[in-house]
Protein backbone atom coordinates (compact mmCIF):
# COMPACT_ATOMS: atom_id res chain seq x y z
CA UNK A 1 0.00 0.00 0.00
CA UNK A 2 1.16 3.39 -0.54
CA UNK A 3 1.09 6.57 1.54
CA UNK A 4 -1.42 8.06 -0.24
CA UNK A 5 -3.30 4.74 0.03
CA UNK A 6 -2.78 5.01 4.21
CA UNK A 7 -6.91 5.65 5.79
CA UNK A 8 -6.65 8.66 8.25
CA UNK A 9 -9.19 9.38 10.70
CA UNK A 10 -10.75 13.00 9.49
CA UNK A 11 -11.60 15.32 12.57
CA UNK A 12 -13.73 18.14 13.58
CA UNK A 13 -12.49 21.43 14.57
CA UNK A 14 -12.68 19.54 18.59
CA UNK A 15 -10.54 16.91 17.29
CA UNK A 16 -13.88 14.47 17.26
CA UNK A 17 -13.45 11.76 14.30
CA UNK A 18 -16.41 12.69 11.95
CA UNK A 19 -15.09 10.13 8.99
CA UNK A 20 -12.37 8.46 7.18
CA UNK A 21 -10.66 9.36 3.93
CA UNK A 22 -7.11 7.64 2.05
CA UNK A 23 -3.93 10.39 2.86
CA UNK A 24 -3.83 11.60 -0.55
CA UNK A 25 -7.85 12.49 -0.88
CA UNK A 26 -7.30 13.89 2.33
CA UNK A 27 -4.28 16.38 1.38
CA UNK A 28 -5.77 17.10 -1.67
CA UNK A 29 -9.15 17.88 -0.10
CA UNK A 30 -8.00 19.80 2.56
CA UNK A 31 -9.39 17.39 4.77
CA UNK A 32 -8.56 17.48 8.73
CA UNK A 33 -6.84 15.09 10.18
CA UNK A 34 -4.49 14.07 12.97
CA UNK A 35 -0.46 14.37 13.09
CA UNK A 36 2.53 13.74 15.56
CA UNK A 37 5.26 15.40 16.03
CA UNK A 38 8.40 14.00 18.13
CA UNK A 39 11.36 16.00 19.47
CA UNK A 40 13.98 13.43 20.03
CA UNK A 41 17.17 14.03 21.89
CA UNK A 42 19.94 11.96 22.37
CA UNK A 43 21.65 11.12 26.12
CA UNK A 44 23.74 14.59 25.39
CA UNK A 45 20.27 16.76 25.22
CA UNK A 46 20.99 17.07 21.43
CA UNK A 47 18.28 17.53 18.76
CA UNK A 48 17.92 14.63 16.05
CA UNK A 49 17.29 16.76 13.02
CA UNK A 50 16.72 15.90 9.32
CA UNK A 51 15.93 16.75 5.65
CA UNK A 52 13.05 14.85 4.04
CA UNK A 53 13.87 12.98 1.23
CA UNK A 54 12.53 14.82 -2.13
CA UNK A 55 9.70 11.97 -2.38
CA UNK A 56 7.59 12.83 0.59
CA UNK A 57 3.90 13.63 -0.02
CA UNK A 58 4.19 16.61 1.98
CA UNK A 59 7.19 19.14 2.26
CA UNK A 60 9.88 17.17 0.22
CA UNK A 61 13.40 18.22 0.64
CA UNK A 62 12.75 20.29 3.44
CA UNK A 63 14.24 20.22 7.06
CA UNK A 64 12.78 19.23 10.33
CA UNK A 65 13.29 18.81 14.10
CA UNK A 66 10.39 16.34 14.53
CA UNK A 67 9.99 12.76 13.60
CA UNK A 68 6.35 11.76 13.44
CA UNK A 69 3.83 12.01 10.87
CA UNK A 70 -0.42 11.05 10.29
CA UNK A 71 -1.86 9.70 13.21
CA UNK A 72 -3.97 6.47 11.47
CA UNK A 73 -7.62 5.60 11.07
CA UNK A 74 -8.64 4.61 14.73
CA UNK A 75 -4.68 4.51 15.88
CA UNK A 76 -4.39 6.74 19.22
CA UNK A 77 -1.87 9.72 19.53
CA UNK A 78 0.32 8.23 21.88
CA UNK A 79 0.73 4.96 19.93
CA UNK A 80 1.50 7.01 16.26
CA UNK A 81 4.18 8.85 17.97
CA UNK A 82 6.39 5.80 19.34
CA UNK A 83 5.01 4.19 16.03
CA UNK A 84 6.72 7.03 14.03
CA UNK A 85 9.31 8.06 16.26
CA UNK A 86 10.92 4.15 15.71
CA UNK A 87 10.32 4.43 11.84
CA UNK A 88 12.03 7.29 11.08
CA UNK A 89 14.96 7.02 13.60
CA UNK A 90 15.66 3.33 12.81
CA UNK A 91 15.39 1.68 16.05
CA UNK A 92 13.13 -0.68 18.21
CA UNK A 93 12.56 -0.16 22.11
CA UNK A 94 12.36 3.37 21.88
CA UNK A 95 10.43 4.63 25.72
CA UNK A 96 7.24 6.00 24.73
CA UNK A 97 7.28 9.30 24.07
CA UNK A 98 5.93 11.74 26.35
CA UNK A 99 3.49 14.13 25.69
CA UNK A 100 3.39 17.65 26.13
CA UNK A 101 0.16 19.90 24.26
CA UNK A 102 -1.48 19.44 21.51
CA UNK A 103 -2.37 22.20 18.68
CA UNK A 104 -4.65 22.78 15.62
CA UNK A 105 -2.31 23.70 12.45
CA UNK A 106 -3.57 26.02 10.09
CA UNK A 107 -1.41 26.71 6.83
CA UNK A 108 -4.02 29.66 6.06
CA UNK A 109 -4.37 28.24 2.50
CA UNK A 110 -7.19 25.13 3.72
CA UNK A 111 -5.21 22.74 5.39
CA UNK A 112 -5.61 22.12 8.97
CA UNK A 113 -4.35 19.30 11.03
CA UNK A 114 -4.37 18.24 14.74
CA UNK A 115 -0.91 18.15 16.33
CA UNK A 116 0.00 16.34 19.35
CA UNK A 117 3.32 17.66 20.25
CA UNK A 118 6.36 15.17 22.43
CA UNK A 119 9.36 14.56 23.37
CA UNK A 120 11.36 11.14 23.46
CA UNK A 121 15.18 10.65 24.84
CA UNK A 122 16.66 8.41 22.14
CA UNK A 123 20.18 6.90 22.95
CA UNK A 124 20.19 3.76 20.63
CA UNK A 125 22.21 4.21 17.52
CA UNK A 126 19.31 5.81 14.69
CA UNK A 127 19.60 4.38 11.24
CA UNK A 128 16.59 6.68 9.68
CA UNK A 129 14.94 4.82 6.99
CA UNK A 130 16.23 6.22 3.30
CA UNK A 131 12.74 6.49 2.00
CA UNK A 132 12.27 9.15 4.65
CA UNK A 133 15.48 11.10 5.58
CA UNK A 134 17.77 11.94 3.50
CA UNK A 135 20.09 13.68 5.78
CA UNK A 136 20.20 13.58 9.76
CA UNK A 137 22.39 14.79 12.49
CA UNK A 138 21.62 15.14 16.50
CA UNK A 139 22.19 19.14 16.68
CA UNK A 140 22.46 21.40 20.13
CA UNK A 141 19.54 23.59 20.42
CA UNK A 142 21.79 26.80 20.12
CA UNK A 143 22.92 25.45 16.68
CA UNK A 144 19.24 24.44 15.46
CA UNK A 145 18.25 28.12 16.73
CA UNK A 146 21.10 29.58 14.41
CA UNK A 147 19.81 27.07 11.05
CA UNK A 148 16.22 28.51 11.56
CA UNK A 149 17.12 31.27 9.49
CA UNK A 150 19.78 29.16 7.09
CA UNK A 151 17.54 26.17 6.08
CA UNK A 152 14.54 25.71 4.67
CA UNK A 153 11.66 24.34 7.64
CA UNK A 154 8.62 22.51 7.22
CA UNK A 155 6.14 25.20 8.09
CA UNK A 156 3.96 23.14 10.50
CA UNK A 157 7.39 21.45 12.54
CA UNK A 158 8.51 25.25 12.65
CA UNK A 159 4.88 26.06 14.15
CA UNK A 160 5.39 22.85 16.86
CA UNK A 161 8.87 24.68 17.54
CA UNK A 162 7.50 27.62 18.18
CA UNK A 163 4.75 26.35 20.26
CA UNK A 164 7.15 24.26 22.07
CA UNK A 165 9.51 26.94 23.10
CA UNK A 166 6.47 28.89 24.57
CA UNK A 167 5.06 25.49 26.73
CA UNK A 168 8.61 25.56 27.93
CA UNK A 169 8.87 29.11 28.96
CA UNK A 170 5.13 28.76 30.93
CA UNK A 171 6.08 25.78 32.59
CA UNK A 172 9.68 26.80 34.10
Amino acid sequence: MSAADELLDIVDEDDRVVGQSPRGEAYARGLRHRCVFVLARDGDGRVFVHRRTSTKLVFPSLYDMFVGGVVGAGETYDDAALREAEEELGVGGLPRPEPLFKFLYDDGAGRTWWSSVYQVRCDLPVNPQAEEVAWHAFLPEDEVERRLSQWEWVPDGLAAYRRLKEYRRSTD
